[in-house]
Protein backbone atom coordinates (compact mmCIF):
# COMPACT_ATOMS: atom_id res chain seq x y z
CA UNK A 1 0.00 0.00 0.00
CA UNK A 2 1.26 3.56 0.98
CA UNK A 3 4.28 3.53 2.96
CA UNK A 4 2.96 7.63 4.19
CA UNK A 5 -0.35 5.92 5.56
CA UNK A 6 -0.63 8.15 8.85
CA UNK A 7 -1.39 6.22 11.73
CA UNK A 8 -5.16 7.14 13.33
CA UNK A 9 -5.29 8.07 16.62
CA UNK A 10 -8.32 7.70 19.11
CA UNK A 11 -11.39 7.87 17.44
CA UNK A 12 -10.03 8.31 14.02
CA UNK A 13 -10.39 6.17 11.04
CA UNK A 14 -7.38 5.76 8.10
CA UNK A 15 -8.65 5.87 4.79
CA UNK A 16 -6.03 3.05 4.22
CA UNK A 17 -8.00 0.66 6.00
CA UNK A 18 -11.06 0.83 3.92
CA UNK A 19 -11.96 -1.97 1.84
CA UNK A 20 -11.42 -2.57 -2.00
CA UNK A 21 -13.66 -3.70 -3.49
CA UNK A 22 -15.69 -0.55 -1.52
CA UNK A 23 -18.60 -1.12 0.73
CA UNK A 24 -21.61 1.10 1.79
CA UNK A 25 -22.76 1.32 4.78
CA UNK A 26 -25.20 3.53 6.95
CA UNK A 27 -24.25 6.44 9.05
CA UNK A 28 -26.22 8.16 11.97
CA UNK A 29 -23.88 11.46 11.52
CA UNK A 30 -25.47 14.84 11.14
CA UNK A 31 -24.96 15.87 7.38
CA UNK A 32 -25.83 19.57 6.30
CA UNK A 33 -24.86 20.72 2.93
CA UNK A 34 -25.60 24.65 2.15
CA UNK A 35 -25.18 26.31 -1.66
CA UNK A 36 -26.25 29.95 -1.95
CA UNK A 37 -27.17 30.06 1.40
CA UNK A 38 -29.61 27.61 1.58
CA UNK A 39 -29.50 24.21 3.67
CA UNK A 40 -30.53 21.55 0.52
CA UNK A 41 -29.74 19.03 2.85
CA UNK A 42 -29.89 18.59 6.57
CA UNK A 43 -30.02 14.98 7.21
CA UNK A 44 -28.94 11.98 9.69
CA UNK A 45 -30.08 9.37 7.38
CA UNK A 46 -27.30 9.15 5.25
CA UNK A 47 -25.03 6.52 3.70
CA UNK A 48 -21.37 6.59 3.13
CA UNK A 49 -19.08 4.31 0.91
CA UNK A 50 -16.03 3.95 2.21
CA UNK A 51 -12.91 2.84 -0.39
CA UNK A 52 -9.48 2.17 -0.20
CA UNK A 53 -7.84 5.42 0.34
CA UNK A 54 -10.73 7.54 -0.37
CA UNK A 55 -12.11 9.71 1.86
CA UNK A 56 -16.01 8.59 2.94
CA UNK A 57 -18.56 9.74 0.28
CA UNK A 58 -22.04 10.60 1.91
CA UNK A 59 -24.61 9.79 -0.18
CA UNK A 60 -28.25 11.20 0.48
CA UNK A 61 -31.87 9.74 0.60
CA UNK A 62 -33.93 11.92 -1.99
CA UNK A 63 -36.30 12.23 1.05
CA UNK A 64 -33.99 14.45 3.01
CA UNK A 65 -33.11 17.18 -0.12
CA UNK A 66 -34.41 19.73 -1.00
CA UNK A 67 -35.52 18.47 -4.74
CA UNK A 68 -36.49 21.78 -6.07
CA UNK A 69 -33.02 22.76 -6.30
CA UNK A 70 -31.83 19.53 -8.24
CA UNK A 71 -31.91 19.52 -12.13
CA UNK A 72 -31.21 16.21 -13.68
CA UNK A 73 -28.61 16.40 -16.44
CA UNK A 74 -27.54 14.41 -19.69
CA UNK A 75 -24.56 13.45 -17.52
CA UNK A 76 -23.62 10.07 -17.44
CA UNK A 77 -20.65 7.51 -15.71
CA UNK A 78 -19.87 4.47 -14.69
CA UNK A 79 -18.27 2.55 -11.73
CA UNK A 80 -17.42 -1.26 -11.76
CA UNK A 81 -18.44 -1.56 -8.13
CA UNK A 82 -22.03 0.66 -8.31
CA UNK A 83 -22.99 -0.01 -11.72
CA UNK A 84 -23.97 3.80 -14.12
CA UNK A 85 -24.56 7.09 -12.43
CA UNK A 86 -26.62 9.83 -13.83
CA UNK A 87 -26.19 13.52 -13.01
CA UNK A 88 -27.62 16.83 -11.50
CA UNK A 89 -26.94 20.45 -11.03
CA UNK A 90 -27.87 22.45 -8.08
CA UNK A 91 -29.81 25.58 -8.84
CA UNK A 92 -30.75 27.93 -6.15
CA UNK A 93 -31.54 31.75 -7.01
CA UNK A 94 -28.81 33.53 -9.23
CA UNK A 95 -26.51 31.09 -8.83
CA UNK A 96 -26.03 27.51 -10.41
CA UNK A 97 -23.14 24.62 -10.05
CA UNK A 98 -23.26 22.01 -13.29
CA UNK A 99 -23.09 18.30 -12.74
CA UNK A 100 -21.94 18.60 -9.03
CA UNK A 101 -24.05 15.74 -7.73
CA UNK A 102 -24.67 12.03 -8.99
CA UNK A 103 -26.82 9.08 -7.86
CA UNK A 104 -27.14 5.58 -9.22
CA UNK A 105 -30.82 4.49 -9.83
CA UNK A 106 -30.20 0.89 -10.23
CA UNK A 107 -26.92 0.19 -8.64
CA UNK A 108 -25.11 -3.24 -7.99
CA UNK A 109 -26.95 -5.30 -5.25
CA UNK A 110 -23.92 -4.89 -3.30
CA UNK A 111 -24.99 -0.95 -3.29
CA UNK A 112 -28.39 -0.93 -3.00
CA UNK A 113 -28.31 1.02 -0.25
CA UNK A 114 -27.59 3.68 -2.03
CA UNK A 115 -30.93 3.32 -4.24
CA UNK A 116 -32.81 6.46 -4.24
CA UNK A 117 -29.81 8.51 -2.67
CA UNK A 118 -27.64 11.25 -4.26
CA UNK A 119 -24.10 12.49 -3.35
CA UNK A 120 -22.28 15.97 -3.66
CA UNK A 121 -19.17 17.05 -4.58
CA UNK A 122 -18.35 19.42 -1.43
CA UNK A 123 -15.62 21.57 -3.24
CA UNK A 124 -18.77 22.65 -5.56
CA UNK A 125 -21.22 24.04 -2.65
CA UNK A 126 -21.01 26.55 -0.54
CA UNK A 127 -20.33 24.26 2.73
CA UNK A 128 -20.92 20.52 3.59
CA UNK A 129 -20.69 19.81 7.49
CA UNK A 130 -21.15 16.65 9.09
CA UNK A 131 -21.76 17.02 13.17
CA UNK A 132 -21.36 20.18 12.92
CA UNK A 133 -17.74 20.38 11.00
CA UNK A 134 -16.94 21.61 7.62
CA UNK A 135 -15.66 19.41 5.68
CA UNK A 136 -12.83 19.42 3.31
CA UNK A 137 -12.38 18.38 -0.15
CA UNK A 138 -11.09 14.97 -1.12
CA UNK A 139 -8.13 16.49 -3.41
CA UNK A 140 -7.75 16.16 -6.77
CA UNK A 141 -10.98 17.63 -8.49
CA UNK A 142 -12.27 14.37 -9.52
CA UNK A 143 -12.83 12.63 -6.28
CA UNK A 144 -16.43 13.33 -4.11
CA UNK A 145 -14.89 12.52 -0.57
CA UNK A 146 -15.09 14.14 2.39
CA UNK A 147 -12.72 15.29 4.63
CA UNK A 148 -13.07 15.54 8.69
CA UNK A 149 -10.75 15.77 11.27
CA UNK A 150 -11.82 12.08 12.24
CA UNK A 151 -10.53 10.73 8.78
CA UNK A 152 -6.90 10.43 7.98
CA UNK A 153 -4.79 9.82 5.00
CA UNK A 154 -3.11 10.27 2.89
CA UNK A 155 -5.74 10.58 0.30
CA UNK A 156 -5.86 9.69 -2.84
CA UNK A 157 -5.30 12.76 -5.61
CA UNK A 158 -3.82 14.31 -3.05
CA UNK A 159 0.47 14.64 -2.81
CA UNK A 160 2.65 11.58 -2.52
CA UNK A 161 -0.65 9.42 -3.56
CA UNK A 162 -1.21 7.48 -6.93
CA UNK A 163 -4.20 9.05 -9.24
CA UNK A 164 -5.66 8.59 -12.51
Amino acid sequence: MNSSRIAPGPGQESVWDYPRPPRVEESPKHIQIVFNGITIVDTRNARRVLETSHPPVYYIPQSDIKMEYLVHTSGGSFCEWKGSAIYYSVVAGDKQAPNVAWSYPNPTPAFELIKDCIAFYPQMMDACYVDGEQVEPQPGGFYGGWITKDIVGPFKGGPGTWGW
